[in-house]
């Protein structure tokens, strides 16, 4: 851990750096929270910049506001069996692994961060953050921020992978702070995990990230349900539930208009697209919209799995909400849609108790406008981490923390 941070001058005023890591080999989660807690610590800042470091094959299609970029690390690709293979330059997994970390310090090293902001592995994908977490310890000044969403995984699972990978003794040695992104009355992310006193102690609650929208897209002009797998890679079974339930009730409303995500393509999707042409526009299929908050606006509710960034915008724009969670590889989605549901937040449907049926699903889609809203369960209260992250990352800089 650092200690008084360095100034970078331009006009003579200070300048803020931060780099924030995301490893994703999959899905969309992590470089969506990494690009919108860049925008809140650039934003009305003219000497604030960011950059991303990320694995995500879609990087390329998000806008990243004024002071805000990113750096495309080679993708990995996670195969059934749990192993990762290069995504597209043929290296075995010892070398791109090598590759992404010396680019890693290398960008580290040569942007000389203020503050670095650290998504969900503290040793980043197979240790590959270790380099330029020694190398900031043993030169650098930059502070460094391990943040977690409001939930991980079951806690003796996630214990027994923390040890695994040396995720505690990486959290201990390197972290001045820790930010969870949500609050700690829903969920502990870090139960079961044998962290010391001195280290709980730098745990900081931020609250649930806010989302909100610029941009301008034309809604349905009729009333709809916006349909959601996020990014789509692991979502083909609730978009399918959906397509059964539209299919088995032909009188089944609002209309919905379905996002497959950008991991959900080829032969899934076709099937799906033919599926949804025999519906005669009771259901609108979208493939990727970088934008979708705008579509939460002008929606009569949603339906969705549970990732964080989704549980984030149903909050934020208000939503009553259907959250279908997968339970593999993790259980992340499931404990997230439970503590929402016992607190009156979301409705769950759950495979144990409700079953995954059209039935279930229909009858799901027709009781939304019952449901109330999260804001009837106090969601406003739940949404302060940005305000958290600015207070926060801005003490770090400055060394007032």
């Amino acid at each position: 851990m650092s200690q008084t941070p360095h100034k970078h001058l331009r006009d003579g005023q200070a300048t803020r750096r931060v780099i924030f890591y995301s490893h994703d080999t999959f899905g969309l989660g992590h470089l969506r929270r990494s690009r919108a807690l860049a925008a809140a610590l650039t934003e009305g800042d003219d000497n604030a910049s960011a950059i991303i470091l990320t694995g995500s094959p879609v990087a390329g299609r998000f806008t990243f506001p004024k002071g805000v970029d990113h750096i495309r690390l080679p993708g990995v690709t996670k195969l059934a069996d749990g192993s990762y293979v290069s995504q597209t330059l043929g290296l075995d997994i010892d070398e791109i692994t090598a590759l992404r970390a010396g680019l890693i310090k290398t960008a580290i090293e040569k942007y000389e961060p203020d503050l670095l902001i650290v998504d969900k592995e503290p040793t980043g994908f197979r240790g590959e953050l270790l380099p330029s977490l020694e190398w900031l310890r043993d030169h650098g000044s930059t502070r460094t921020v391990l943040g977690l969403r409001d939930v991980l995984d079951e806690p003796e699972v996630l214990a027994a992978e923390w040890a695994r990978k040396g995720a505690i003794e990486a959290t201990e040695a390197f972290y001045d702070e820790i930010w969870v992104y949500g609050d700690r009355a829903v969920y502990d992310p870090t139960q079961g995990l044998p962290l010391s006193d001195a280290t709980r102690e730098r745990i900081h609650w931020t609250g649930y990230l806010r989302r909100d929208t610029d941009d301008v897209v034309d809604p349905p002009e009729e009333p709809y349900v916006l349909i959601t797998p996020g990014g789509g890679g692991d979502g083909a079974a609730m978009v399918s539930l959906v397509l059964d339930a539209y299919e088995k009730d032909p009188d089944l409303s609002p209309n919905a208009t379905l996002i497959y995500g950008p991991f959900l393509s080829g032969e899934v999707r076709e099937a799906f697209d033919e599926r949804v042409e025999k519906l005669n526009g009771r259901v609108t299929a979208l493939g990727f919209d970088s934008r979708i908050e705008a579509l939460y606006v002008g929606a009569e509710g949603v339906v969705c799995m549970g990732g964080y960034n989704t549980f984030c915008e149903i909050l934020s724009f208000d939503k009553r909400a259907v959250i279908v969670p997968r339970t593999v590889p993790r259980l992340e989605q499931w404990i997230r849609a439970s503590r929402a549901e016992d607190l009156g937040l979301i409705r769950m449907l759950d495979e144990t108790r409700d079953g995954m049926t059209a039935d279930a699903m229909i009858a799901a889609i027709r009781n939304l406008p019952q449901q109330n809203k999260p804001s009837a369960a106090g969601s406003e209260g739940l949404l302060g981490g940005l305000e958290v992250v600015i207070r926060r990352g801005r003490a770090l800089m400055d060394g007032s923390a």
